[in-house]
C-alpha cells in the first residue's frame, strides 16, 4: 500500500518537473489545501495556477512514508534560488488530500 501511495506524490512531483500541469492537478483531490511557510492556498485549481507560473522544479533527496502520508525531503528550483526544504503530503483514496511545506525562508526574504 505505502508503494502506491509514494507513487501518487512521486508522480506528482515528476508532472510539476516536466510542466505538467493538467496531470499534476489530476494527483490532487479538489479540495486541496496547501500550508506554507509564506502562506496557504484552499482549492487544488487555486494551487495549481500558482504552479503554472512558478515552474518550480524539485529534486528529492529523500523519501519517508507512514500510512497514507508521504514527506519527502527536497531540493526547489525557484529558477533564482535554490532552497532546501521538506513537503508532508498527506493522501487520501489515492489524491493528494493536503501539501505542508516547511523551509527556512530567510534567503527568500533577505533579497539583495
Amino acid at each position: 500500500m505505502n508503494n502506491t501511495i509514494q507513487n501518487v506524490a512521486e508522480q506528482f512531483i515528476q508532472y510539476l518537473n516536466e510542466e505538467d500541469f493538467d496531470k499534476a492537478e489530476s494527483c490532487l483531490d479538489p479540495e486541496f489545501k496547501f500550508l506554507g511557510v509564506l502562506g496557504t492556498r484552499e482549492g487544488a485549481s487555486v494551487y495549481m495556477k500558482d504552479m503554472r507560473q512558478m515552474k518550480f522544479k524539485y529534486q528529492i533527496m529523500k523519501t519517508f512514508t507512514a500510512g497514507e502520508d508521504v514527506s519527502f525531503w527536497y531540493m526547489i528550483d525557484m529558477g533564482n534560488k535554490t532552497i532546501e526544504a521538506s513537503g508532508w503530503y498527506q493522501i487520501t483514496d489515492g489524491k493528494i488530500h493536503s501539501l505542508k511545506v516547511v523551509f527556512d525562508p530567510r534567503s527568500l526574504l533577505n533579497e539583495q
